[in-house]
């Protein structure tokens, strides 16, 4: 990829066709270069990602994974480089609030709900919806169909907690219903980082089932060191190391890549 591609107007009748590489991807980054202070966080990082894809993103601390997601969701502007979002959308010209309402949706590695709501309310809270003041004064939340919130407490397992405090929640539940927030304001791409850290075995095996039936309708991007769980997740990876893609395909690919070995599952 080079960085040289750059936005252009609709084509006229007769111009050339528009880049591929920015039409067929949902996002395209290339060549992005971030320096902190001297110190290069990103050297030059390229990769794409398709409608529908799931990736995980693994290295070792330090590798660029965090400046990544920043310069994605905007709260990083690269030195250089292209962030493309659905093939029209240059994130490196806009802020968080217009990122997250294109459809990006993050989530950190602490959970944060609200503990005094039930968990039903809390995803009632993050629905995506008129932000207009007069949908504000007739409260168009209450008049939300419940099975609307009902169907996105299903796909992350929590209808049956659906009444409860999210405070009374295990901490694999509240990353599930942060994960349902997020679902809640229909991204069209959700970033989760390090989503089973201090979770059970069964929460970390559950969490691969939910990412995975949440990838069949969304893209997503799995930031993740636990090596089990990113084979759970049955999707392509992608290892940073130094700022830079180190190495990328199938998990059995990159696992036996002696690059790989050497700079992180080696240590």
């Amino acid at each position: 990829m080079s960085a040289a591609v750059a936005l252009q107007p609709a084509p006229e009748a007769g111009a050339p066709a528009p880049d591929k590489r920015l039409t067929s991807t949902l996002l395209y980054v290339d060549d992005i270069k971030v320096t902190f202070d001297g110190y290069r966080a990103l050297r030059g990082l390229s990769l794409t990602l398709m409608p529908g894809e799931m990736r995980a993103i693994i290295g070792p601390n330090g590798a660029g994974k965090t400046t990544m997601m920043d310069c994605i969701t905007g709260k990083t502007r690269p030195d250089t480089g292209l962030v493309m979002f659905d093939g029209r959308h240059d994130l490196t010209r806009m802020d968080e609030a217009d990122i997250a309402q294109l459809g990006i949706g993050r989530k950190f590695q602490k959970p944060t709900v609200f503990d005094s709501h039930t968990v039903a309310d809390n995803i009632l809270l993050a629905l995506k919806g008129p932000r207009a003041a007069v949908a504000s004064l007739f409260g168009w939340r209450n008049r939300v169909e419940a099975a609307r919130i009902d169907a996105i407490l299903e796909t992350a397992g929590l209808l049956a907690h659906r009444a409860r405090p999210a405070a009374d929640l295990s901490h694999g539940q509240k990353q599930w219903l942060e994960i349902g927030m997020l679902l809640a304001q229909d991204p069209k791409l959700l970033l989760v980082d390090e989503p089973v850290a201090g979770m059970t075995d069964a929460e970390t095996e559950a969490t691969a089932a939910l990412l995975r039936r949440i990838a069949r309708d969304h893209a997503v991007i799995v930031v993740e060191h636990d090596m089990a769980f990113v084979r759970a997740l049955q999707c392509r990876v992608t290892c940073l190391h130094e700022g830079a893609v180190l190495a990328e395909g199938s998990i059995d690919s990159v696992s036996a890549d002696p690059r790989v070995v050497e700079v992180y599952l080696g240590r």
